[in-house]
């Protein structure tokens, strides 16, 4: 992507900078795997959680498209070039139209209630295999035991993490650390904005240091008792916490995701850095239309509920 952007004329630090940060905006998309944690270790539901995410994924992506345009006017790219003919058009069509299925396939029988989000992830793999074997044939079945064993120690892992924060969630919960907090908090100020306002703060903060997936596991059975108290949605504050911790990956000086792209680009952070505050700033106005205007992203899950 960034060679492709650069002979278009586009600097490289540009191009480092929408890969950090568009990057990331598949955390926010139905399927996203932090939101799936959330809801696992908060005991909220999966599905509303992830149609939350829905508004901020396609709002954040818009918005990128738009500043692309316009930087590309600036920097007098070339933002036309050949168009495919409709013969490669059709061809590329038919090849992601099997991959294509998969999301319709898990989301459809989600929201319909045909099978639970547990199951959803076993059609998922099973869907996956079927394409990778029978379909575009780059799996070669004597490849699947690897692959099995792979996922099999990943998701080791991924188990101990978990079993370790029920056991940190426990201490938490029987030392009233949740109840503490939330009073120390009302102390302050009894504001639920407010509190909004410190929390997108703190968890930027965490997000700069550690990844989504720990940090959710760290933080949501602190944060979930506390919101509650100030009358927030498990659901809508799920959808908060993802969002501050994926603008934590590219936050400047020492966002993973910023290290990364800058590497990929082969430029150094303080150009990156530079190019990255339009977007920064883009994406913590979407923040905070997903903070304060709670009716926006939750539109979806209200109508869900009926």
């Amino acid at each position: 992507m960034v060679p492709r952007m650069a002979e278009r004329g586009y600097p490289r630090a540009f191009a480092g900078a929408l890969i950090a940060v568009a990057g990331t905006i598949g955390v926010l998309m139905p399927l996203s795997i932090p939101l799936l944690v959330y809801g696992f270790v908060g005991n909220v539901s999966i599905r509303e959680l992830l149609v939350s995410g829905v508004f901020p994924a396609f709002t954040l992506a818009f918005a990128l498209i738009l500043l692309c345009i316009w930087k590309g006017r600036s920097f007098g790219c070339d933002l036309g070039g050949a168009m495919p003919s409709r013969a490669e058009i059709w061809k590329s069509f038919v090849a992601i139209l099997p991959a294509s299925g998969m999301p319709v396939v898990i989301l459809g029988g989600i929201l319909s209630g045909i099978f639970t989000p547990t199951e959803a992830a076993s059609v998922a793999v099973f869907y996956g295999l079927v394409l990778a074997l029978f379909v575009y044939r780059e799996v070669k079945p004597r490849q699947v035991p690897e692959m099995l064993l792979h996922s099999f120690r990943t998701s080791a892992v991924v188990m101990l993490v978990v079993g370790a924060t029920g056991a940190l969630s426990w201490l938490i919960t029987g030392e009233q650390i949740p109840a503490n907090l939330a009073a120390a908090i009302l102390h302050i100020s009894e504001n639920k904005y407010v509190f909004l306002l410190l929390l997108n703060i703190a968890l930027i903060l965490v997000g700069i240091f550690l990844e989504p997936l720990p940090s959710l596991m760290l933080t949501a059975p602190l944060f979930i008792p506390t919101a509650k108290a100030f009358g927030i949605d498990p659901v809508h504050l799920g959808l908060i916490m993802v969002f501050n911790l994926v603008i934590g990956l590219y936050t400047p000086p020492v966002g993973g995701t910023l290290f990364v792209a800058a590497k990929i680009a082969r430029v150094g952070m303080v150009a990156i850095s530079r190019e990255l505050i339009p977007m920064f700033a883009i994406a913590l106005v979407v923040l905070f239309t997903v903070t304060y205007v709670e009716a926006i992203p939750m539109a979806l899950v209200w109508f869900m509920r009926g």
